[in-house]
């Protein structure tokens, strides 16, 4: 077990991080008055450990799993919910879920009574490593991922490897969409990936590198906590990309995408001179050793011109986050048409590789 605090200037948040997290830490809740965000997904394989974790005081809403959980439908539902339930403004809203669910809990606790308390126990390998920690909430809107939501710090975290165990192996692929974009980002991280390029799945792996991507995200954080500094806009390495994909396609998770994407971004670092060598090849290593098949996808274009609804761009660039060596990534910014035209030149690659 080990612990991380992000001191920020808003507020504090302490991170749980090992096996025994969850029947440790979780009990501590007891007594206060409880609203529990999850999924029927997740109630389906841990209800019996949430009663035996926080007794049945408490209100739950349950949302279908899948990203199109994300909805403004669901928030108002939600804190309708949290009204109807008599939900005072000393309650605390526990997100018991992965990403979906603690964007969007974490998103209504900031905003009920102008903000309320919220503990993120995430149970996927994405959520844990990465969203629900940090403090950015969201919903989609008007086919924008992420487009309406707040900062808001959770006061505590709790990240139990004992969910991983239930997860299918897609979730696992997804997770590490994360993880080996946190790679990209340190040093460190990318060794310990490349020695376990052929188990990347492994769950006793999984365990440990959590605490170092957690660790790895607490420190940018703290240090840029609401994405002003620059700091923070390191941590959508692979995203720009991913999110256009993700919601053009359709047909794959969100870590899967972001795979995706840093495959294609780091096509268009290396036709820049941005990033190559050896290291170029390591990365590509890791994402298909997380991934598979890197999909050649038809209509590239298409799909890219998401990507202009991306928060992170300025005037009518395309900013995309990209490695440049070990541990160290930079900021590119694309017009629109030079964009596009390293997705095509990516996915025309991938398709003569895989016909030859």
């Amino acid at each position: 077990m080990k612990d991380l605090t992000i001191k920020t200037s808003s507020s504090e948040s302490v991170i749980h991080c090992g096996e025994g997290v969850f029947f440790r830490y979780a009990p501590a809740l007891k007594g206060r008055q409880l609203f529990v965000v999850s999924d029927s997904n997740v109630l389906s394989y841990h209800r019996a450990d949430l009663w035996r974790a926080l007794g049945d005081d408490y209100q739950i809403y349950a949302l279908s799993p899948g990203e199109k959980g994300k909805s403004m439908r669901n928030l108002i539902s939600i804190l309708k919910a949290m009204l109807d339930s008599g939900m005072k403004r000393s309650c605390t809203v526990v997100a018991f879920g992965g990403g979906v669910v603690g964007d969007i809990a974490g998103l209504a606790a900031s905003l009920y009574m102008r903000g309320v308390h919220v503990v993120q126990i995430p149970t996927t390998l994405l959520a844990q490593v990465d969203s629900s920690v940090g403090g950015k909430t969201a919903i989609d809107f008007g086919n924008v991922k992420n487009v309406i939501g707040s900062f808001y710090q959770p006061e505590e975290v709790i990240a139990d490897p004992r969910f991983l165990k239930t997860l299918p192996a897609r979730e696992i692929r997804c997770g590490l969409g994360e993880i080996v974009k946190y790679g990209a980002l340190d040093g460190d991280i990318y060794d310990a990936l490349m020695s376990h390029s052929s188990d990347l799945s492994d769950l006793g792996f999984l365990g440990e590198i959590t605490y170092d991507c957690i660790r790895h995200k607490a420190a940018v954080v703290a240090e840029d906590e609401h994405d002003l500094t620059g700091r923070r806009k390191t941590l959508n390495l692979g995203h720009t990309t991913g999110h256009a994909f993700e919601l053009y396609y359709g047909r794959r998770s969100h870590g899967e995408c972001v795979l995706a994407g840093m495959y294609y971004e780091l096509y268009a670092a290396e036709k820049l001179g941005v990033c190559g060598g050896s290291y170029a090849e390591g990365l590509k290593t890791l994402i298909r050793a997380a991934l598979g098949k890197i999909p050649a996808y038809d209509d590239v274009a298409s799909a890219a011109r998401l990507a202009r609804f991306d928060k992170k761009n300025e005037g009518d660039y395309i900013s995309v986050v990209v490695p440049r060596s070990k541990g160290e990534c930079t900021e590119i910014k694309l017009s629109f048409a030079e964009y596009a035209r390293c997705l095509t030149e990516c996915a025309a690659q991938l398709k003569e590789n895989q016909n030859a």
